[in-house]
């Protein structure tokens, strides 16, 4: 019985740092600007660019590049989903319902944006604190380091890579990894 226990023991240990750590993000569930759930998992086949966004940032243009990414790729391959946040000198202080207002008249956004969240410190939303830590992802630990921030994920929900806020969304980075090149 004692060497029974310490096999389901061991394997429950084993289970525990190998299998909880090992999600990818199509196993999150949030919420969409207008305020319904959506599961990320509906976007598996997919590649996803994931960015957190601001509408009073200095970077805010990168909407008018990231829609023209979006409406030159987004099909059945690519999406792009995003997240606003205010945590980088409250540069996003409107509520989900103004956000969404202010990125349909400016720069026309057709793609997928969820409602705001945080992006970093105690707050941290689950789905970047996948994002960040290498613990989680498997891939990277990184930080968010200014709105705009890019995180590129492939078709079967991991990690692939980071391209930092000042990079604009049509760099032939991001351009090479969506077509695959």
């Amino acid at each position: 019985m004692k060497t029974l226990l310490t096999i389901i023991f061991s394997g429950l240990i084993l289970s525990w740092a190998t299998g909880q750590e090992a999600k990818t993000i199509h196993d999150f569930t949030v919420k969409t600007i207008d305020g319904n759930d959506i599961s990320l998992s509906e976007f598996k086949g997919k590649k996803i660019l994931i960015v957190n966004t601001a509408s009073k940032c200095g970077l805010t243009p990168q909407y008018e590049e990231l829609q023209e990414l979006y409406t030159r790729y987004g099909d059945d391959d690519f999406v792009i989903i995003g997240f606003p946040a205010n945590n980088f000198l409250k540069q996003e202080p409107g509520s989900d319902e103004e956000i969404r207002e202010f990125c349909k008249v400016n720069y026309g956004v057709t793609f997928p944006m969820m409602g705001k969240i945080s992006v970093k410190g105690k707050n941290i939303h689950p789905i970047y604190e996948w994002l960040t830590q290498k613990e989680h992802n498997g891939v990277l630990d990184t930080k968010v380091k200014w709105n705009f921030q890019k995180f590129l994920v492939d078709e079967n929900g991991n990690l692939v890579d980071v391209v930092y806020p000042r990079t604009s969304p049509m760099s032939e980075a991001v351009i090479s990894w969506i077509e695959g090149s």
